[in-house]
């Protein structure tokens, strides 16, 4: 559980939050909530795209202990940068062959903070997430990532596959980590706009992402499990892409 200063609970304090501008990584809401001000909330929540999910009242009871009314809300520790707003300041900053990293469904908060950590020093541009379903900014990522969540632009999106088609008719490649791809890493030219998209360890990238991609390039392996941690992996391709720039 998150420091108490990092998450509000009642239905009253968390609609003033919202209204004022307050912004959340996602709020839990226990299931069978009725009534005006439930309601309520939930408008604001769905005209803000806010991430929120409904769990058992045990679960509630144990999140948080006090009158929570069936409400917790975890606010964000950094600020989000709007996609379109991060595309702008890459093309501002003049960038010859700028790269961006997409993560499908990368929900485990310390491998999404290695990879950031890894990205930072890379010279990624930028890190993409689904507005759902990825991993939480909290304080076990900013830690992770030992600092750099608060230096690298964090763009959540709604629709990871209309990210990644602005970014095709901006002229980047779309580039596919994967295991099942024939071809390897060390065919990709990384040396013009490049989004690299990392799945989940568990069902890897989504098929609605693979068949938009440019390219599908994977690790070459000579051991017999098969399969990296996505941030060990995220690091090999980074770095190959340095690898080619530095050339």
């Amino acid at each position: 559980m998150e420091e108490k200063q990092h998450y509000l609970f009642g239905m009253h304090p968390v609609l003033e939050a919202i209204a004022s501008g307050r912004k959340f990584e996602k709020i839990v809401l226990k299931a069978g909530l009725e009534g005006p001000q439930f309601r309520e909330l939930m408008e604001l929540i769905k005209k803000n795209d806010i991430p929120f999910q409904f769990v058992p009242a045990q679960k509630m009871n144990y999140l948080v202990k006090g009158s929570h009314q069936g409400v917790v809300a975890y606010m964000s520790q950094i600020d989000y940068v709007p996609f379109e707003k991060l595309m702008e300041r890459v093309d501002e900053k003049g960038v010859k062959a700028p790269l961006v990293v997409l993560l499908d469904g990368v929900s485990d908060v310390r491998n999404f903070g290695a990879i950031a950590r890894t990205c930072e020093c890379a010279g990624v541009e930028g890190i993409i997430l689904p507005a759902k379903g990825g991993a939480a900014i909290n304080a076990d990522a900013i830690k992770t990532s030992a600092g750099a969540l608060l230096r690298i632009p964090v763009s959540k999106v709604t629709n990871l596959k209309v990210a990644a088609y602005y970014l095709l008719e901006s002229g980047y490649q779309l580039v596919a980590a994967t295991e099942k791809a024939d071809g390897v890493i060390y065919d990709i030219d990384f040396n013009k706009p490049t989004a690299i998209i990392m799945g989940s360890e568990g069902k890897g990238i989504s098929p609605a992402l693979l068949s938009i991609c440019s390219a599908q390039a994977k690790i070459p392996m000579m051991g017999e499990i098969g399969s990296l941690n996505v941030s060990v992996a995220t690091s090999i391709l980074l770095f190959e892409a340095v690898r080619q720039k530095m050339k």
